[in-house]
């Protein structure tokens, strides 16, 4: 529990040191790309979270939906802080980027395999199943429903976290933006996101394209720093430069 209060007031620290920045037109031209990245991989991967949180509601008795919604859009919002103050500390250690940007790219190939052979549920299947009582027999308890959308919030919010600190680099107050919008879609627009996403595909896939892009960044990224402190290549030039110069191709 220590080391994750440390790394929440080193991310409140980093943030209150930044947000000075706001007023500044050099930083909103710096960052500008980096939070139109993460306002799409917001949206992409907010319509998973209200489609998992309905199909678990659906199975538990209609007088108890609503907080099962309630519960489950609530534990998504605090491990989406929790999974922040962890992946801005340990993304600071050589080579943990790396693993996280191997990470993403499996996460970007479920994606594509979900988007190409469309098999996941309808948001209007989802909300056709809120809107129908449901059999004893196939009834869930409320624990039995929330455990199962907390199952499904640990991956996602990782997921999530971790594109959204990718796509945000060194940059403390991007990350807290990124994941402030993401919350808040997920809390109030993530129904109409799951429709959105499914009537426009093409949304999902720049969104697919931007978090394989950052996957890709912070692979390249943190090899820089593992080829730098394990074979002291590419620690003043660019890890390709520094390759090429090892390998006798460099002026």
């Amino acid at each position: 529990m220590e080391w994750l209060l440390s790394g929440l007031q080193e991310l409140f620290t980093a943030l209150s040191i930044e947000i000075g920045h706001l007023v500044s037109p050099e930083w909103w031209r710096t960052h500008t790309v980096p939070l139109f990245n993460i306002l799409m991989i917001d949206l992409t991967l907010a319509g998973d979270n209200a489609i998992v949180v309905g199909m678990a509601a659906s199975k538990v008795h209609p007088s108890m939906r609503s907080k099962v919604i309630f519960w489950g859009i609530t534990g998504a919002v605090v491990l989406r802080i929790l999974f922040a103050g962890i992946t801005q500390q340990m993304l600071q250690v050589i080579g943990l980027t790396l693993a996280g940007g191997l990470l993403l790219l499996f996460v970007s190939w479920k994606m594509y395999k979900q988007i190409v052979d469309q098999n996941g549920h309808s948001m209007d299947e989802v909300e056709k199943n809120l809107a129908s009582p449901i059999t004893p027999d196939d009834q869930k308890s409320f624990w039995g429903a929330l455990w199962t959308i907390i199952l499904a919030d640990v991956s996602m919010s990782l997921d999530n976290v971790l594109a959204v600190a990718g796509a945000a680099k060194d940059s403390t107050l991007v990350l807290v933006i990124g994941l402030s919008v993401a919350i808040i879609l997920m809390a109030v627009a993530s129904s109409y996101i799951a429709r959105l996403l499914g009537r426009y595909p093409w949304i999902a896939w720049l969104g697919l394209i931007i978090i394989v892009f950052v996957a890709l960044d912070m692979i390249y990224r943190d090899s820089h720093k593992v080829f730098c402190a394990t074979y002291n290549i590419g620690c003043s030039e660019t890890l390709f430069q520094g390759i090429k110069h090892r390998l006798g191709f460099g002026g």
